[in-house]
């Protein structure tokens, strides 16, 4: 799209949900309050990707103070979810679903409310009505979340209760059907009314204690009363004049620091866009940045991670040598699940928000407490129960973390808003678009538009692969080949490569510019004429 001046924006992955943030900011709202709003719609119209059961990463820029700040809303494990819990169950891994993969905070909901006491402007009961009203009078169902529920029907029919608002009539829902949730509006009401904290210390958490231990869950209200989010350093690197800022571990963000970094020593101009040396080059740089997160990435309130080393420049100095153009590294990657929601938000006053939410799975663990109307999510599953592994399971522990929402300063002044969604494919698909935007000078949306990849393992994978978009000549595929990947062809545009969101800030006139993926079911939302 072309540049906008004297307005807000807001891109998110459903063009409903970019609505209500856009109304909250003509309301009056700054782009902190259209995030939450953005975020709570989202947790009614794509149910099977976010929720209130799941947790959030917030990068926020506050253009009074002109300071960047972070926000890690991500739950920890139960007090009763130990090691010898599980292994005297005779797991050798945590179930993926159902109660038992359901032991972490949903964190979520309580980093909305603390991103709102710190920097909201309009009353907090103000931002959840667009929700409400969502969940009240209906949403068309996309065909993702038709193509999900089908997919995880057994779960559904196992793990959620009877009256699941995600299976009408019991059905699985069809591509436009309108879809209500009477049991979500009546939690979001809740939330509107008694605030955030009715999650973690009122009537709801005492609803979510009762039905868990019923059904063998480990989370307890006292593990819900316990929880709280923190506000975090964001760390940076900077890449071609820029600094490229993402938040630190319990998430994955540091990858991406450490990818441009060794990609920097590279001219990327002779190299080109889209050739075969531009995909091995970034798809080697990822494989060196993964062996370092899969060898270090945990909470660090239990194991010191060095993450300054991790992202200096001298480390990728180091680091560059092992990439071969011509021969790639045989190295592996751990398996990793990830459905998720990004949303990218600029208001007229120069905030700028950066955040993301997810329930790891697909419906993450799909244990719905009955009259709640939202699943739980299933990112403890993530832990390993070996002891001898960083992301090893603990009591109050945070797990290794896939969700990393980015943001591009110039002169301390943001210039690109910009993630996605994708487990294992967020660092991949931000090398993507941070090399097109800084290195090739494309505009957001043909950054976004342009065909992707995906390395590693998503579950039921034996091995890495290279999966490519079909629009990706065969000609580069077959080179690709010739040098060592294990290439797969996905479709030509494929939801497995992510839900990427952008907003552009012209440091000049503070136009903006939005992209928004077509790989979505999203749009760009504006506030202004």
């Amino acid at each position: 799209m072309s540049e906008i001046l004297n307005t807000g924006m807001v891109v998110c992955p459903h063009h409903l949900a970019s609505a209500a943030g856009a109304e909250i900011l003509r309301a009056g709202g700054n782009a902190i309050d259209a995030a939450i709003a953005t975020q709570a719609a989202l947790a009614v119209v794509y149910p099977h990707m976010t929720g209130l059961g799941g947790d959030a990463f917030w990068l926020i820029y506050d253009a009074a103070s002109q300071q960047l700040q972070g926000l890690n809303g991500s739950g920890r494990a139960a007090q009763q979810a130990t090691l010898d819990f599980y292994r005297n169950q005779g797991f050798a891994t945590i179930p993926q679903r159902g109660p038992l993969a359901a032991m972490t905070v949903p964190g979520a909901v309580d980093a909305w409310g603390v991103a709102h006491e710190r920097l909201g402007q309009l009353p907090w009961a103000d931002l959840l009505q667009p929700a409400i009203a969502l969940a009240t009078t209906g949403y068309p169902a996309t065909g993702s979340q038709a193509y999900w529920t089908r997919q995880d029907l057994a779960y559904l029919t196992e793990y959620a209760t009877a009256g699941n608002p995600f299976l009408p009539n019991g059905h699985i829902p069809e591509p436009g059907q309108i879809l209500t949730n009477p049991d979500l509006a009546a939690t979001l009401a809740t939330l509107a009314r008694a605030g955030a904290q009715s999650l973690y210390q009122g009537e709801l958490a005492e609803r979510i204690d009762r039905y868990l231990n019923t059904v063998g869950g480990l989370l307890t209200a006292s593990d819900l009363a316990a929880h709280h989010s923190d506000w975090v350093e964001p760390i940076s690197t900077t890449y071609r004049g820029h600094t490229v800022w993402q938040l630190p571990p319990n998430s994955q963000g540091f990858t991406v620091l450490q990818a441009l970094n060794l990609i920097e020593g590279f001219d990327l101009q002779r190299i080109g866009h889209g050739t075969a040396d531009y995909y091995h080059l970034l798809v080697e740089a990822t494989k060196l940045a993964f062996a370092d997160r899969d060898r270090w990435l945990t909470d660090p309130d239990f194991a010191p991670i060095p993450t300054e080393r991790l992202i200096s420049k001298a480390y990728g100095d180091r680091g560059r040598p092992q990439i071969d153009l011509h021969q790639t590294q045989p190295l592996s990657a751990a398996v990793i699940g990830g459905d998720t929601v990004y949303t990218a938000v600029v208001d007229q006053a120069g905030n700028a928000v950066s955040v993301i939410q997810s329930l790891y799975f697909d419906f993450g663990s799909a244990v719905m407490v009955p009259g709640t109307g939202f699943v739980l999510q299933n990112r403890g599953a993530f832990f390993s129960l070996a002891p001898e592994q960083s992301n090893c399971l603990a009591p109050g522990k945070r797990s290794f973390h896939t969700l990393m929402p980015g943001m591009v300063l110039t002169h301390n002044r943001p210039q690109w808003v910009l993630g996605t969604m994708g487990g294992e494919g967020q660092p991949q698909t931000q090398l993507a678009l941070l090399t097109r935007i800084l290195d090739y000078g494309l505009d957001p949306q043909t950054a976004i538009d342009l065909p992707r990849w995906l390395w590693g393992r998503t579950w039921g994978d034996s091995s890495s692969g290279l999966t490519l978009e079909g629009r990706i000549p065969a000609s580069i595929r077959a080179e690709l080949q010739r040098r060592g990947h294990a290439v797969k062809v996905a479709p030509d545009w494929t939801e497995k490569m992510g839900h990427a969101q952008m907003i552009h800030i012209d440091p000049g006139t503070g136009a903006l510019q939005g992209g928004c993926d077509r790989r979505s079911d999203g749009a760009i939302a504006v506030s202004g004429s």
